[in-house]
């Protein structure tokens, strides 16, 4: 990613929720998307922005005596620019789906994503986490207004740990496409413009919303 999108910041976290649109598109049709989106999002004139990141995920498992709870562990995810190899690290806390509106347009989650130092994991390794998986993600991204799309390709390591260009394995024949925005609580307009967009995307990609534990 963008080394200025990777800087830590002293402003105090606030709050924030994060409103995504999910889809995939066959690793043949990826080009003409790429092109759709040049032409429908900011900087149109620069060339596509790329990004290769290292992803792993820290599960612990709620020990919670509720049952609901039980069934829902802590994830903190922990991701490297490779691209940019001295820029921090950052974790990321994601929430499970709201349960409100069915008919919101978007899933909406809770959302903390900052900077942090490169011994991160053996923090959470001491407070208990364990590495569930670690994956590496390589694509482009675009931007439109406070619009985020990301269209990547997902590779698992063969050996644990090493991000070498020949210890990745692609998964699948398709690449992951992402509609997403990070905003402060209660903007629910965002929703709708993020459909709107998406529609433009169609019948190359659709775009919807996943309830993420309904597939784990």
């Amino acid at each position: 990613m963008d080394p200025t999108s990777l800087a830590p910041t002293s402003k105090n976290i606030a709050p924030q929720q994060e409103y995504l649109l999910q889809g995939s598109i066959l690793d043949g049709h990826r080009d003409v998307l790429l092109h759709r989106l040049r032409g429908l999002c900011d900087s149109a004139e620069r060339n596509f922005e790329t990004f290769s990141d290292y992803e792993a995920a820290y599960v612990m498992r709620n020990s919670s005596t509720t049952q609901q709870n039980q069934n829902q562990p802590v994830i903190f995810r922990v991701r490297h620019a490779l691209d940019y190899p001295d820029a921090p690290d950052h974790i990321r806390y994601l929430g499970n789906a709201e349960l409100g509106d069915r008919g919101r347009p978007t899933l909406v989650r809770a959302c903390l994503d900052v900077a942090c130092s490169s011994n991160t994991k053996d923090f959470l390794t001491e407070m208990g986490f364990r590495m569930d998986h670690e994956y590496v993600a390589k694509g482009h991204f675009f931007h439109k207004g406070r619009m985020k799309v990301t269209v990547y390709k997902l590779f698992r390591l063969i050996q644990p740990g090493k991000v070498d260009a020949h210890n990745l394995d692609p998964l699948g024949q398709s690449h992951l496409v992402e509609l997403s925005v990070v905003a402060p609580l209660g903007q629910e307009q965002i929703g709708e413009d993020m459909k709107n967009f998406a529609e433009q995307l169609k019948p190359l990609v659709v775009l919807e919303k996943f309830d993420h534990r309904k597939i784990q």
